[in-house]
Parts: C-alpha cells; sequence; structure tokens
C-alpha cells in the first residue's frame, strides 16, 4: 500500500501512485478477471461502478488519509464514467461497499494490515483477500462498526454482489448469481464465439429448412396443386 504520504499543493490529488499494477502475470491475471466479470454482471445497471486499480480517496484533507489503491472496487449508487480516481466527497459521500484485494509476493503483512484497518475506517461492506500462490481465500464483512472475519468461505455468496466463491485443490473459482463461472478474456472470447457459431448453424438449418420447403411447394404447383389451398 502506498499512501501518497506526499502532498503537491498543485497536484493534491494526483492518479497515480507511481506503482505498476500488479507485481506479476497470475496477480494482474486475477484483478482484470475479476474485475471484467463484475463489469458484464452489473453492465444493465446503470448504478453500479466497477474499476481496477484505481486510487480512492475518502476524504478532500490530505492531512487526514492519503489514498489507498485497490485492485478491484465496486460501488452501488454511483454512476458508471470515466474517473482518474474516486473522490468520495465528490460521489455524494459513498464509499465503496466491495472491494477486492489479489496478493502477491511483494506485499508485506503490515502493508494488508494497514489496507484492512483503511477499509474498516472508511466503510467498506465486504472485503476479499485472495491470495493465488497459496489458493488461500480470506474475507471480511462489516458488522457494526468492525470489519469481521469469515470463517466459513467454501460456498460463501456476497450479500451485495451475489456471486459465489468455491475454493477447489487447485484455484478459487467464482460463479455469478445465475450459476455462470467467472471466466478469463480467453474464455469470454471463445465463449462468445462457440455462441455465434451456434446461432450461424441454427440460422442455416432454418434456411435450409425453408429452401426445402419452397422446392416442395414448387413442385406440388408444377402438379397442379395449390400447396396454400385449404384442404
Amino acid at each position: 500500500m502506498n499512501p501518497l504520504a506526499y502532498f503537491d499543493p498543485d497536484d493534491p490529488y494526483p492518479e497515480s501512485d507511481g506503482q505498476p499494477m500488479a507485481e506479476n502475470t497470475e496477480q494482474f491475471d486475477w484483478i482484470v478477471k475479476i474485475k471484467e466479470n463484475l463489469e458484464i454482471l452489473f453492465a444493465d445497471r446503470p448504478d453500479v461502478f466497477v474499476a481496477g486499480d484505481l486510487l480512492w480517496y475518502p476524504v478532500s484533507d490530505r492531512r487526514v488519509s492519503g489514498p489507498v489503491a485497490t485492485d478491484v472496487m465496486v460501488v452501488f449508487g454511483r454512476p458508471k464514467g470515466r474517473r482518474g480516481c474516486y473522490k468520495q466527497w465528490e460521489e455524494a459521500g459513498v464509499a465503496p461497499q466491495v472491494v477486492f484485494e489479489i496478493l502477491s509476493p511483494a506485499n508485506s503483512l503490515k502493508e494488508m494490515a494497514d489496507k484492512l484497518a483503511y477499509y474498516e475506517l472508511y466503510g467498506v461492506e465486504e472485503y476479499y483477500l485472495y491470495d493465488p500462490g497459496t489458493n488461500r481465500l480470506e474475507l471480511w464483512i462489516h458488522q457494526g462498526e468492525r470489519l469481521c472475519p469469515i470463517s466459513h468461505i467454501n460456498g460463501w455468496v456476497s450479500p451485495r454482489l451475489g456471486i459465489r466463491f468455491a475454493l477447489t485443490p487447485e484455484t478459487l473459482e467464482i460463479f455469478g448469481p445465475n450459476g455462470r463461472p467467472f471466466l478469463t478474456s480467453i474464455e469470454l472470447a471463445r465463449h462468445a464465439d462457440h455462441a455465434a457459431a451456434r446461432a450461424q448453424e441454427q440460422a442455416t438449418l432454418a434456411q435450409q429448412e425453408h429452401d426445402r420447403a419452397e422446392r416442395l411447394a414448387a413442385r406440388l404447383r408444377a402438379l397442379g396443386i395449390d400447396p396454400d389451398a385449404d384442404t
């Protein structure tokens, strides 16, 4: 966590902390996978904002708090649209309700403890921390004034998102409310290609059936039979 402790009066709310989005390809893939599938899940909800690797400024006074760069955030009650950073005081005071962090070897215990305290202080309702290296998922739910850890994780359904988490011996699987698994970009593209191919096949079969019916009608007319006449 880089809190941007320095303060530049000419640029009080920078849109970058100077850090890379991810420390390795696996962390990057997970950030993209979760963010893009949540975008798809809430594509028809204009009041749900989803972002990845975006700086969140909870208060305008930098003497009170600096920002944190969340791997993935979901904000209910705020419109979609471009943002260079998330300034909460310009967003009707609405804090991200759900936050995801993907652990990398560079993340220290202190850094993650600081993030947990930050999210607790500023009102995050659900916090998910996944370590792809050890295949460990941790989650905290806001109860009272605290973010409390949840011990029964496998099969957990997010109260806000409606998505389900399942830990296999190899990896974390996430499923949408309709049971569709979260897919990688390549899997999503292949799924779209297969769907398009099936639609084309069905359209071809329908056209072939139509052509056969037309040929049969033409033969009947040649025999002096009106295929459209009532029998």
